[in-house]
């Protein structure tokens, strides 16, 4: 019978976020994800682009600085995965908010960690 490796610690250390670091690092960490990156990478600077500003490339930075985040502890990965599937399968409304809730737990302790607070979106959300 093959057992799972456990990984209870960091795969790799917090990297700089910076655009060929964190596409290092996802290489790394969750190299399925990274036409999705590219993806991401491209809609930014068009929409850095067409804004005339930077906002967009930060906001590009900070996701995937979160996803990293999360990736790089597998069971911080497998933890938010479970809730976001337990979330779409439960029937119950409140057992799926509940689920919703530690999800957003994962994504936003993520997001803290690499230096980026909920105020922070708000400063940065642009006023229509």
């Amino acid at each position: 019978m093959t057992t799972q490796p456990e990984h209870t610690g960091e795969l790799i250390p917090r990297p700089e976020q910076t655009p060929s670091a964190l596409r290092a690092a996802l290489a790394v960490v969750a190299p399925e994800r990274l036409p999705e990156m590219d993806a991401s990478q491209r809609a930014a600077v068009t929409e850095a682009i067409e804004q005339s500003g930077i906002t967009p490339l930060r906001m590009f930075l900070v996701q995937w600085a979160a996803v990293i985040e999360i990736e790089r502890f597998p069971d911080t990965a497998r933890e938010l995965r479970r809730a976001e599937y337990l979330a779409q399968i439960a029937e119950d409304p409140e057992e799926s908010r509940r689920y919703v809730r530690a999800a957003g737990g994962i994504i936003r302790a993520a997001h803290e960690a690499v230096g980026f607070s909920s105020r922070d979106a708000c400063a940065a959300a642009p006023i229509r």
